[in-house]
């Protein structure tokens, strides 16, 4: 029981620490183009490419069907079960239904992208930049079908070589962009990375799997159930894209380009980089909780030892993000984002909180419950929404911060109740041990960073940062010698 115990323990790790390791690469890539781009185009550039982006994602996931998420499951099943007759019919409808969806998409696309504009900027006209975007909104279409076929064929090495060889390229033709045409690159530089991201990507998934265009009316019908799989993820995914869109939007109307970098920059720094430890979820945890999400015990089991040991690896990382804010925000942009350090160190926060929240959170959707799933993100993206708007109007770009903290302390007591009702789920007395720890160990940074300044700011915050990672690897080594177990693969 102990070495089965152990071994359990030990995959949720190695998976956790591979996938972060290919998220922290391309990261480090993403700190060079942001860098650039604070060098080049300024605050106002980089907010011109948050709207701009924001977009495209919206027109993306209302239009792609869900088919990088929905397509999965059937393809795995006819991969686990070697039928390669049945696999090679399915990638065939996968990707007709990946061309149906970029056609969707660019229509849309170009549709919507004077009501956009219209929306997005009280100057000037950039519905043509909107449009241009259908371009790489068709080809992102083209690329999550190709995804989703690599993903259930459990191409993995694959995946991580097209992540971090897309990043490389498209940085490189950004900063170029950037450099050689200003603001006028940004559209320009955001489809090029769209393309080089697809070419990439089939250029794997055609050498697995080649091309072979020939459709009839099955295709249509037995993508039909596919397609109803990924409607309540994606639609999830366009309310949270719309969200984003509408906090810059309002951001820009009532401050400018300069409050939406702002806003984007730390939000960015405070929540995107801390998914090096969420990366390893939709990969590898969320198969495996699906695989005992109708036994009540095993998914409890599955659940707590992933929050255990994702809060344990998070924690000391947002500890020490906390206490560098000053240093790494000049670093890795310019002094002009200065006045984001406040705003982006309590964002931090809202991480403690998300780290407990997402493993329960993929409970519904493992059960398959895609209204659930759907009702509890919508209800999180509204709080959001109107807690910046809130936010924001009383205490300017530092309110949107403790709004992101609030959003995410109700997704957290929303999503608890939620599962503990309909699910059965349980906590452990354990988990709850090791969150007071390391999230009054997080609140004490921030303290620290309002009431404290020069070397005493710098001699405390250090020693937060070694007692909360202190605390956790002396919990790892009790945890069926995890330490051992992350020294043989990062050392």
């Amino acid at each position: 029981m102990k070495e089965e115990r152990d071994d359990s323990y030990r995959h949720v790790l190695k998976y956790t620490g591979i996938f972060g390791g290919v998220q922290g690469v391309s990261i480090l890539i993403s700190l060079v183009r942001n860098k650039a781009m604070a060098l080049l185009l300024g605050a106002g550039g980089i907010g011109l490419s948050a709207l701009m982006t924001s977009a495209q994602n919206f027109a993306a996931q209302c239009t792609s069907l869900g088919i990088s998420f929905g397509a999965v499951p059937r393809l795995s099943e006819y991969y686990e079960h070697d039928d390669n007759d049945q696999l090679s019919f399915f990638i065939q409808v996968t990707r007709l239904w990946s061309m149906i969806a970029a056609m969707l998409g660019c229509i849309f696309c170009v549709l919507v992208s004077p009501l956009i504009n219209g929306l997005s900027f009280a100057w000037g006209n950039h519905t043509l930049h909107y449009a241009m975007l259908a371009v790489s909104v068709a080809v992102m279409a083209i690329a999550g079908g190709e995804t989703a076929i690599l993903k259930a064929t459990r191409r993995l090495g694959a995946l991580a070589k097209i992540q971090v060889c897309s990043a490389l390229i498209s940085v490189c033709v950004s900063i170029a962009l950037y450099y050689f045409f200003y603001h006028s690159g940004v559209v320009p530089a955001i489809v090029l990375t769209a393309i080089i991201t697809m070419l990439t990507t089939i250029g794997y998934s055609y050498r697995y799997y080649p091309l072979r265009l020939h459709f009839n009316s099955s295709h249509l019908k037995q993508g039909a159930g596919m397609v109803k799989l990924g409607v309540a993820f994606i639609v999830a995914a366009a309310i949270g894209s719309a969200s984003e869109m509408f906090i810059r939007s309002f951001l820009n109307v009532e401050g400018g380009l300069n409050d939406v970098a702002f806003y984007n920059t730390a939000y960015m720094i405070s929540i995107t980089y801390a998914g090096m430890v969420f990366s390893a979820m939709e990969t590898d945890y969320f198969p495996r909780l699906s695989g005992v999400a109708h036994d009540i015990q095993a998914t409890n089991e599955t659940v707590n030892k992933q929050t255990e040991v994702s809060l344990l690896l998070l924690s000391p990382m947002l500890a020490a993000l906390t206490a560098m804010m000053p240093v790494l925000i000049p670093l890795l942009f310019s002094k002009e984002f200065l006045p984001i350090v406040g705003m982006a160190q309590v964002a931090v926060l809202a991480m403690y909180f998300k780290v407990l929240t997402l493993p329960v959170a993929y409970i519904t959707l493992a059960r398959g419950h895609s209204l659930s799933f759907l009702f509890l993100e919508s209800a999180y993206f509204v709080v959001l929404v109107l807690s910046v708007v809130v936010g924001y109007t009383y205490w300017d770009i530092y309110g949107t911060g403790v709004a992101i903290v609030v959003a995410h302390i109700f997704d957290y007591l929303m999503i608890y109740a939620y599962a503990h009702d309909r699910y059965s789920y349980r906590s452990t007395a354990t988990i709850s041990r090791y969150a007071i720890v390391q999230l009054s160990i997080g609140f004490l940074a921030f303290c620290l960073s309002l009431l404290t300044s020069g070397w005493v700011y710098w001699i405390a915050e250090a020693a937060l940062m070694m007692i909360s990672t202190a605390y956790s690897i002396y919990i790892l080594r009790q945890k069926a010698h995890l330490w051992e177990a992350l020294r043989r693969k990062f050392m």
